[in-house]
């Protein structure tokens, strides 16, 4: 979280009741999901299949046309009235936020599952 003076104030999630590995953020869309993660930083090289998860570092509004593909978002930053936050409630997608380093330990690819509704995400074993 940054103040309004420019301060960075760090926190951490305070969570027992996690499944083992699960990458603890906030909840901000209700419902759960599993589907294939699509890692993506950059939303010009984005090539999502309907279905797919969106993991990403933020979204802003350039990025609601990819909103119409996915089943579920994960993002690094965010909160409930973030951009990302907003138009996946609106799309009725499973959508968790502030996942400390989800782009790094999510690969692109991987079968993940979004828990929107406690603020979590399992990576899931390879089928």
């Amino acid at each position: 979280m940054l103040t309004s003076d420019g301060e960075a104030v760090a926190g951490a999630y305070r969570r027992d009741d996690l499944p083992g590995g699960a990458l603890v953020g906030l909840p901000v869309s209700a419902g759960t999901v599993e589907g294939r993660a699509r890692v993506i930083l950059d939303m010009a090289e984005a090539d999502l299949e309907p279905g797919d998860i969106l993991v990403t570092t933020h979204t802003d509004p350039s990025w609601s046309p990819l909103f119409v593909a996915i089943t579920g978002l994960v993002t690094e930053v965010g909160g409930l009235m973030t951009h990302g936050a907003v138009i996946a409630r609106e799309y009725g997608l499973p959508a968790v936020v502030e996942v400390e380093h989800a782009t790094r330990l999510i690969q692109d690819g991987q079968r993940i599952r979004v828990n929107g509704t406690d603020g979590y995400i399992e990576i899931l074993p390879a089928m």
